[in-house]
């Protein structure tokens, strides 16, 4: 039987002096205030917990009896007013912004993603490309930056995952109550939602929900919305969800459709920041609507939307950036590209590596890159892999100075800092820990913490943990129906004594979590050393198609039921936000081994050191820059193979050194009052040397000066005076493109012998053909410094080189300049000769260059 339904939404009715409730609980700055957190737990403990740490769905559940008596409560209403005026303080306060660039014409940057990670309430995430997103808004809202977040609304989010009785992953959807959610859905003056329609290939409309992030506001939007399709409207079903097809429909709507979804808000972006290649189709949309409004041709535009474009790369693996065949874009772009003012082979060679190609498949990365003034990787190291990488797509570019910087990830501490080292941090280093967090001085005072106060803190968040994973354990074998003897022996597991070290990550193999299991004997006797033992806690999700990550899960799992290690191994399924904040708040070491140098970043190593807890980790990622011999542990040296079974091999047997020989010695060696004062200071060290380098102030302050402040000056002067600038830029390509084959070295002459003593100079002259082109249409630079046995320069430094004299009409151009030899060794030098104009960036000069060639 059918029948026809009306749906409505009952709301609690909450009694007049509670009204602040409603607002505190909307707004997700609640998440990170230790004070709104306390005041919702106030209300009901063990209702805080059934409803996931979820104000608005607690509000629903509570009996209207318990709210009539709270509201009556003068106590309750003194601590809830208290929290109300600390958010109306934190959204309208002067911040950093304010005061550092007051004056700037800079009123938002969009930052759009695929996931944001900001409270296990809003279960849009999958892992640290979300959580990451989510710490960059919560910082940006602390810094009172202009930005506006867009992503997606999953109305299944990422998988539950389960383990079967023999430890196979199997994954959940449930769905989201999106009206118990802390968001509210985005209606227009008329009360309707405000609706959008994108071309996905056919009509789909959008509406969007907002999650307000303290003054940053997060627009998700949705297709699961009427008229659409019931194909149509799980597209923002499920994240990382579907067939290849899905993943582009997905990255049309976020892309497409967040920039159509700012325009109808009447919002205005200057710059937009891609984090990750996901939202790229924003930029095309973006250079459609300037076209629309001005009028302007597509290369045009394409200048204007580029100047005020980021792309954030998180992707060291070339097999894991996006890619799509050229009958499936065709199948959804065709429609676009009049309006883009293209044809298909130039649409097609924008993503393209090698435009034209009839195999080359179109990439979202290379789309991203060549739509964008910059790019960055997530860390030191991540850029030196991120440029190499990407070099193909300027093949006659040192490798060191193709355009691809890096911004090292942060974490926002107050996110992750547990309440125990918060009071301790107020009380001893006061509260500019948290409020100026990159001031290298206030870490300092971290040595002012007694001992023995932040051991006694650090223990009892340890015996938390346990009670955490004992409870959390015994639920997954009850949930699988586990026997009354495996139930018994699950709630004795670890000990909250003993050296405890956390793994917890996605399961891909080259996160190598087994590589601690390599030697099980050698592991056996670490687990169960009758003096000094240590215990681990895995937690991790693989992808739903990686069979061999969940092999590896059935591997860890296996292992928890070893009848001679199983207490003091324990997985803890469904790995969450919830669940890392458990993790990274109570283990003594965390332990992080990836194959180097696939880990871009990784941050959650960061929010183990904010809480005083050790990293033992490869030297990769952000740890390859946090690492000073005193702050934590390295295992191996930096080095890697091309033989990846040598490298598990050798990286092995290092950890199992390390663990041996350092830390579970350091560890159990106790003073007289039973504390380890030498840990301690490694603890300290690690706090005083990671919490002002590795937070999101310090990584939004970078992103805004090197990005978002020159992006945005960049876009309003191209588009100035009816884009007077731009159209020269365009222009001067073109004349580039019409006459660089004219261009050319003739001769080279370099006054120097076979040695040269360190600190001379020598002089090079270079004769230059310009063809058509004139010398300040080109830069003709003399490269110098030390050579590769391959006869490649290494890292060179630059020399501008002069025309000598006045150039004779239809006679090479005589130039010279003079290389200082600094560096000792086998050096060389080389000239070449790159365009120049004032209004390119490097991804554009790079794409030209003519070089002496012998």
């Amino acid at each position: 039987m059918s029948y026809n339904i009306t749906t409505f939404f009952v709301v609690p009715r909450l009694p007049r002096p509670l009204k602040d409730l409603e607002t505190i609980a909307y707004n997700l700055w609640w998440s990170w205030n230790i004070d709104a957190i306390s005041l919702f737990r106030r209300l009901d403990a063990h209702l805080w917990q059934e409803a996931g740490h979820n104000p608005v769905k607690m509000l629903t559940l509570m009996e209207q009896a318990r709210l009539e008596s709270l509201a009556n409560d003068e106590a309750f209403l003194a601590h809830m007013r208290r929290v109300a005026d600390a958010l109306r303080t934190h959204t309208t306060q002067r911040c950093w912004y304010q005061r550092a660039v007051d004056g700037s014409e800079l009123r938002q940057v969009a930052y759009f993603c695929a996931e944001f990670g900001i409270t296990e309430a809003l279960p849009i995430y999958s892992g640290g490309l979300g959580v990451l997103a989510g710490d960059h808004l919560q910082a940006a809202s602390e810094l009172g930056f202009p930005m506006i977040g867009v992503g997606l609304m999953y109305r299944e989010g990422y998988f539950h995952q389960t383990l079967s009785s023999d430890g196979w992953q199997q994954e959940q959807y449930p769905v989201n109550d999106l009206f118990n959610l802390p968001v509210k859905q985005v209606l227009g003056s008329d009360g309707a939602p405000v609706t959008v329609v994108v071309d996905c290939p056919h009509p789909v409309s959008v509406h969007a929900w907002l999650a307000q992030v303290g003054r940053i506001p997060l627009y998700l939007l949705t297709t699961d919305v009427e008229p659409n399709t019931a194909h149509d409207r799980t597209i923002t079903g499920r994240l990382y969800g579907g067939d290849s097809e899905m993943r582009l429909r997905q990255e049309i709507i976020l892309g497409v459709g967040g920039m159509r979804f700012l325009a109808a808000m009447g919002a205005e972006p200057t710059v937009c920041h891609l984090n990750e290649g996901h939202p790229v189709f924003s930029v095309l949309e973006r250079i459609r609507q300037i076209r629309e409004r001005a009028g302007v041709s597509f290369e045009v535009a394409r200048e204007v939307a580029r100047a005020g474009t980021l792309f954030t790369t998180h992707t060291p693996v070339p097999a894991g950036h996006d890619e799509f065949g050229l009958e499936l874009i065709d199948r959804y772009f065709a429609s676009m590209y009049p309006s883009l003012g293209v044809d298909r082979p130039t649409f097609l060679g924008l993503g393209q590596k090698t435009p034209g190609a009839a195999s080359d498949r179109f990439s979202l990365s290379v789309l991203a890159i060549r739509l964008s003034a910059g790019a960055n990787g997530v860390s030191r190291l991540h850029g030196e892999v991120a440029r190499k990488m990407w070099h193909s797509l300027w093949p006659d570019a040192v490798v060191e100075e193709v355009p691809v910087r890096h911004v090292t990830n942060g974490i926002h501490s107050r996110s992750w800092i547990s309440r125990d080292i918060a009071y301790l941090l107020d009380s001893y280093v006061g509260p500019r820990w948290h409020s100026n967090p990159e001031d290298l001085q206030v870490w300092k005072l971290v040595d002012s913490i007694p001992d023995e106060e932040l051991w006694q803190v650090h223990e009892r968040r340890r015996e938390r943990l346990v009670n955490f994973v004992r409870g959390r354990v015994a639920r997954q074998v009850e949930q699988r129906k586990g026997s009354a003897r495996e139930l018994h022996a699950v709630r004795d597991i670890l000990d909250p004594k003993v050296l405890t070290i956390g793994f917890a990550r996605r399961f891909a193999t080259y996160k190598r979590a087994a590589l601690i299991v390599r030697d099980l004997d050698r592991l056996e006797r670490l687990l169960t050393d009758p003096h000094r033992p240590m215990q681990i806690i895995f937690a991790g999700k693989a992808h739903p198609q990686d069979g061999e990550g969940k092999k590896l899960i059935q591997m860890i799992f296996s292992l928890c039921r070893n009848e001679k290690i199983q207490r003091r191994v324990a997985f803890v399924q469904d790995y969450s936000i919830e669940v890392a904040r458990h993790m990274v708040q109570g283990v003594d070491v965390w332990l992080n081994t990836p194959r180097r140098p696939m880990e871009a970043s990784g941050t959650s190593g960061m929010k183990v050191a904010a809480n005083g807890g050790l990293n033992c980790s490869i030297l990769d990622g952000w740890w390859a820059e946090a690492y000073n011999g005193d702050n934590g542990w390295a295992i191996g040296n930096g080095d890697y193979s091309t033989d990846p079974n040598l490298q598990d091999e050798l990286e092995a047997r290092s950890l199992y050194s390390v663990l041996e020989d350092e830390v579970i010695p350091l560890f159990y060696q106790r003073h007289r009052n039973g504390v380890p004062h030498d840990w301690i200071r490694r603890m300290k060290a690690s706090l005083k040397s990671i919490g002002p380098v590795f937070n999101t102030t310090r990584m939004v302050y970078d992103y805004a000066q090197q990005f978002y402040l020159p992006f945005h000056g960049r876009n309003r002067m191209l588009a100035a005076d009816d884009f007077k600038l731009a159209r020269e830029l365009v222009a001067f390509q073109l004349r580039i493109d019409h006459c660089w084959d004219g261009v050319g070295i003739v001769g080279v002459q370099v006054d120097s012998g076979r040695e040269v003593p360190v600190g001379d100079e020598i002089q090079v002259t270079a004769d230059v053909e310009l063809g058509d082109l004139v010398p300040d249409e080109v830069r003709v630079e003399l490269l110098h410094g030390p050579v590769t046995a391959e006869g490649n320069l290494v890292d060179p430094d630059y020399v501008l080189m002069a025309p000598a004299g006045q150039p004779t009409a239809g006679e090479p151009i005589r130039y010279r300049g003079r290389a200082p030899c600094s560096r000792t060794g086998q050096n060389a030098v080389a000239v070449r000769v790159i365009p120049h104009h004032n209004l390119m960036v490097p991804a554009q000069t790079l794409r030209r260059i003519v070089w002496h060639r012998h």
